[in-house]
């Protein structure tokens, strides 16, 4: 049987670009398995924001997010990206996160060049390390990598660099090619700011590209086929779910408060319950002596 990470792998292969909604929970992840999508990336964000209150800034620690990696990636059979940040330290910490990563089943996992407390790429304050360090962290995850195909297992390396807004593009063109050459699978030059630039990025370090599509951030959002005309492979949407849940809530909110039930913002309690796995539960507890014979259901 293929593994989660060569799965990927074939996919992103084809010959197109891949819209991926993200994912920030286990039932987020879930619900885009069973809607069909054949992989999906696990948001730091929205991570952050839900599973702690806060922004994306640094806060939240390695043993959370490879927490919520871990529960992620029970939850649905489909590859899962994880969000790695800086990796949590020196290249050692590298290390150990690709290899705590895929202990925990993601296909891949991200890490990126930033300055510690990283942030949000499209947020203001941004700072990148030097580029001998951003290469030795790229080097470490690939190294692990290895150690982690060595005992039976794989995961992807996608490499990210934030230089086009602390150094200008032609760096983080540099920075994606050298990270290539050090052995990742992966390449994201964040936010690029036109379709010239997001143009250049492929055409000048070639490989397998992601494109961040945050609305109302830096980048453009191009339709899926002319960002394969660019050369990306996948285009993920980090926010747009988590955005749309948050919006659910508020409005729901407002009409609570206002003594209104927000009946629209709901939906049925049997799709409710087929969602989380009340059903699958049901057919799984049937087959012991000990289920429950429940008239009232």
């Amino acid at each position: 049987m293929a593994s989660k990470a060569e799965k990927l792998r074939a996919i992103l292969n084809e010959d197109r670009c891949h819209m991926v909604p993200c994912c920030w929970d286990a039932l987020s992840a879930k619900m885009i398995g069973e809607a069909g999508f054949p992989f999906t990336f696990m948001s730091g964000f929205a991570v952050s924001a839900a599973r702690l209150g806060l922004p994306d800034t640094g806060l939240i620690s390695y043993a959370e997010m490879a927490g919520q990696v871990r529960d992620i990636c029970a939850a649905t059979p489909i590859p899962v990206i994880g969000d790695g940040d800086t990796g949590y330290g020196n290249a050692l910490n590298v290390e150990r996160t690709v290899r705590g990563y895929a202990q925990a089943g993601a296909a891949s996992v991200m890490i990126e060049d930033q300055l510690a407390p990283k942030r949000c790429g499209h947020t203001k304050g941004k700072l990148v390390v030097d580029r001998a360090e951003a290469i030795d962290r790229i080097r470490a995850a690939a190294h692990a990598r290895e150690e982690v195909r060595r005992s039976g297992g794989d995961i992807l390396i996608l490499a990210r660099t934030d230089a086009r807004g602390v150094n200008g593009l032609d760096d983080a063109i540099w920075r994606a090619n050298a990270f290539r050459d050090a052995g990742a699978d992966i390449l994201f030059v964040e936010a690029p700011q036109s379709e010239a630039e997001m143009a250049r990025v492929t055409k000048e370090a070639p490989g397998i590209h992601m494109a961040n599509m945050v609305e109302g951030g830096k980048t453009p959002i191009p339709p899926m086929g002319r960002l394969r005309e660019f050369g990306f492979n996948l285009a993920i949407f980090p926010l747009t779910l988590f955005s749309a849940s948050m919006r659910a809530i508020e409005m729901s909110l407002a009409a609570m408060k206002s003594e209104r039930h927000p009946a629209d913002q709901l939906m049925s309690f049997d799709d409710l319950k087929r969602t989380v796995g009340f059903d699958a539960y049901y057919d799984a507890e049937s087959r012991y002596a000990g289920a429950r014979k429940d008239a009232a259901e």
